[in-house]
């Protein structure tokens, strides 16, 4: 079965509206667990403007599950996440101006540069995943570069399916168009030994066509599920979430 990685983003940008000490990400993480996540995501961006260090590393020392930090490549970052050793390690493109992350990184077009990042932190023992667009270069150059895994970008499929009112009604549905994009790089992906995750724009009514198409290996999501803990609770909130994968 899909594992879920569950991003408690959300919770520290709640906290940090206010700069005080709650609601703390630490209590997320344990709330997500008994709701049976498989994974804690966590993205350490350079700004700070949600998750802080302390909380990494607090996080390291709590979760008894998967820990997955996101981050960019940035040296200072890098060195970070090679001295906490989170379980995984997952690059993303970050800017400053981003609500959240937009697209997938460029790994084609920065193959040296990505690569290196790869090495340091394998060399530290963490499993590295990067987040990418559903492209053939973008697969064909994470697996040359040395990634594990990969972490399709499901942004576009979430945004289609938002537009239309009913997905899959007319044959040039801009959904089926994104979900034969993102079959397509699960399936290049898979023939490079690459383990596949899907994330980014995961809802409890979009969930269900993703787990049908393929046989991945986790998926990561984040602001669904804390809105939806704001009426029933963290720990209801993934239950609610595993039940749909489990069902799909």
């Amino acid at each position: 079965m899909i594992k879920l990685g569950v991003n408690i983003d959300h919770v520290a940008t709640v906290r940090q509206a206010r700069r005080t000490n709650e609601p703390d990400p630490v209590w997320a993480a344990v709330q997500a667990e008994l709701g049976g996540a498989d994974s804690i995501t966590v993205h350490l961006r350079e700004d700070r403007r949600h998750i802080q260090d302390h909380d990494l590393r607090r996080l390291r020392d709590t979760v008894a599950v998967k820990l997955n930090q996101e981050l960019a490549v940035v040296d200072e970052i890098l060195a970070i996440a090679c001295e906490v050793r989170p379980d995984q390690a997952t690059l993303v493109p970050e800017k400053r101006q981003e609500i959240t992350t937009e697209g997938g990184l460029d790994v084609a077009g920065n193959r040296a540069r990505v690569g290196e990042a790869v090495k340091r932190l394998g060399g530290a023992g963490i499993v590295v995943s990067l987040f990418i667009d559903p492209e053939p270069d973008q697969v064909a150059a994470s697996a040359e570069v040395g990634a594990e895994a990969v972490e399709l970008h499901t942004g576009s499929y979430a945004n289609a399916w938002r537009r239309v009112d009913r997905p899959g009604a007319a044959a040039d549905d801009p959904v089926r168009a994104e979900l034969a994009r993102l079959r397509q790089a699960h399936i290049l992906a898979r023939q490079a030994k690459l383990d596949c995750h899907a994330g980014h724009g995961i809802t409890y009514r979009n969930v269900e066509p993703l787990v049908r198409l393929a046989d991945w290996g986790e998926f990561n999501i984040g602001h669904s599920i804390v809105s939806r803990a704001l009426f029933v609770g963290l720990a209801e909130a993934v239950r609610q979430m595993k039940a749909l994968l489990v069902r799909a």
